[in-house]
């Protein structure tokens, strides 16, 4: 067994990295399911390496004591390279309880949606600021 890339005999070792921070780390995983543009896949510890693009979704994974947990995602990408399974996307949130998770990321992305709604509006007026600079020196 090779210490840098693999886990003891049937876990997986996931990462959920969000641009700012390590959102979730664990090293008891059994099993993840993930959804892609081409449906639900499951990875399992002896699975071959591979990478997929994610969509908005739950990521789902399985610990050794047979606890399913959960995480949603936004788009993101997986990289699956021996027993490690990455996954870097925008915006997580993990809970353990599928309802809760819900009402979570219906509050955090409604949050999200008011906060860019507000970068759009300032950058719609930097962007008249440009034009109108640049109409007052093609006037000169």
């Amino acid at each position: 067994m090779n210490a840098a890339t693999d886990t003891p005999t049937g876990r997986l070792r996931l990462r959920v990295l969000l641009p700012d921070r390590v959102l979730l780390e664990r090293e008891d995983v059994t099993a993840v399911v993930v959804t892609t543009d081409a449906g639900s896949h499951g990875l399992l510890p002896r699975r071959l390496d591979c990478a997929a693009v994610l969509l908005p979704g739950v990521l789902e994974f399985v610990t050794t004591d047979g606890t399913r947990h959960y995480v949603a995602l936004d788009r993101g990408v997986l990289t699956k390279t021996g027993a490690d399974v990455v996954v870097a996307c925008r915006n997580g949130v993990p809970g353990d309880d599928l309802g809760r998770l819900r009402a979570l990321v219906e509050r955090r992305f409604a949050r999200l949606g008011a906060e860019e709604q507000e970068t759009r509006q300032v950058l719609a007026r930097l962007e008249g600021e440009l034009v109108r600079e640049s109409g007052r020196g093609a006037a000169r």
